[in-house]
């Protein structure tokens, strides 16, 4: 598609019929549709998406001051009014509609498209919540005539639950899960930790921590002291420098995050790299079988299902199951849907107890295009 697509009588049909198949689909399992609205208050992806999202939302300023964007997603806009509208849940809500990304450095992307999608909001049961989006997600492709489609899975849970067991401080264990997403940063913590290797670097002494500032006078300094911020540097050295995690366990960790392949067969190196670190995650990798049962059971072929360690999306709010659905067209492999769970979100947003919550979005004209419609 052009940047600046232009939707056409016989795309406009095409689209058009697959969306009422698609919201027809997501009625018969009790999903309401609904639409907020195009622009939204900007923090609320600025401040809850993560950087993917950031430097992708159109941002604009009205003439009263308000800082606005231009919905980059759906599901965001959809919790947030669950919030303030104080209803009831479980909710089952659909949706079909436009979103807008900047495609920085890829001019040639379009910076509009459609989404359809789903969000199960406030169920207790999560396995009963998985099963029913991913079942819901499959279905979705096959009513709109796709067939040949393959997931890519993984499970920040796995992650969190993991760092969890680990015999380091509270913010640590933090620090390791806030920067789960940053590439390569997550392995080096770990080898750092696990090899003693590093604190020695960090500047430590008075002078040392001086010099820093000085050579980054221009930093912000968060509306702290400068006496501030060299006794918080210096707290900081103190307490890296006594960090120390099994070696062992700290590289286990490590090659469990290489992990990527086929589902069936990563699953089973990760329980033999948990054993051998003597760490027991029996009910994440539970729940990880329990989903592939029910891809399974939806006549998808395991072999088709990939399992990577190391996979997050690229929305910050997701929690725990993630999964990616793709196929190809002319051009290609090309993801068509994704999605996954998402336990903090309405509590960001202002809930006052949390609300568990999973979803799914398919880019339409992606399906469309996989599957041979007109676009």
């Amino acid at each position: 598609m052009p940047a600046f697509p232009y939707y056409d009588t016989k795309s406009i049909q095409a689209l058009n019929a697959q969306a009422m198949a698609l919201l027809d689909l997501f009625a018969a399992h009790g999903y309401v549709r609904e639409e907020p609205a195009v622009l939204q208050p900007a923090e609320i992806f600025l401040n809850r998406s993560g950087e993917e999202i950031r430097r992708r939302t159109f941002t604009l300023t009205d003439p009263s001051g308000r800082d606005l964007a231009l919905r980059p997603d759906l599901t965001i806009p959809i919790c947030r009014e669950a919030v303030l509208s104080g209803r009831g849940f479980p909710a089952r809500i659909s949706y079909n509609g436009l979103v807008f990304r900047h495609q920085p450095g890829e001019p040639n992307r379009p910076t509009q498209f459609f989404q359809a999608g789903v969000e199960l909001l406030g169920l207790p049961d999560a396995v009963a919540g998985e099963t029913e989006i991913l079942s819901l997600a499959v279905e979705a492709l096959r009513v709109c005539g796709l067939k040949d489609f393959s997931l890519r899975i993984g499970d920040l849970a796995l992650f969190g639950a993991l760092v969890d067991a680990l015999a380091l401080p509270p913010q640590w264990r933090a620090r390791l899960k806030r920067h789960f997403w940053r590439a390569g940063y997550v392995e080096s913590l770990l080898y750092w930790l696990g090899h003693g290797e590093g604190a020695a670097k960090l500047p430590a002494t008075r002078a040392e921590i001086e010099a820093l500032l000085d050579a980054r006078a221009d930093a912000p300094a968060a509306g702290r002291s400068r006496e501030e911020i060299i006794a918080r540097a210096q707290e900081r050295a103190a307490e890296a420098a006594n960090l120390r995690l099994d070696r062992k366990v700290a590289d286990a960790i490590a090659e469990l995050l290489d992990i990527s392949g086929p589902a069936e067969e990563a699953l089973a190196k990760i329980r033999a790299l948990l054993k051998t670190a003597a760490i027991n995650l029996d009910p994440q990798l539970a729940a990880m079988d329990a989903r592939l049962a029910t891809l399974k059971s939806l006549g998808v072929d395991l072999a088709k299902v990939q399992f990577t360690a190391h996979f997050g999306r690229n929305m910050e709010y997701y929690t725990g199951f993630v999964f990616e659905l793709w196929a190809r067209d002319k051009e290609g492999p090309v993801q068509i849907a994704g999605g996954g769970r998402y336990d903090s979100m309405m509590e960001m947003l202002g809930a006052k107890k949390p609300v568990s919550a999973i979803g799914c979005a398919l880019r339409t004209e992606r399906v469309l295009a996989a599957a041979g419609g007109a676009t």
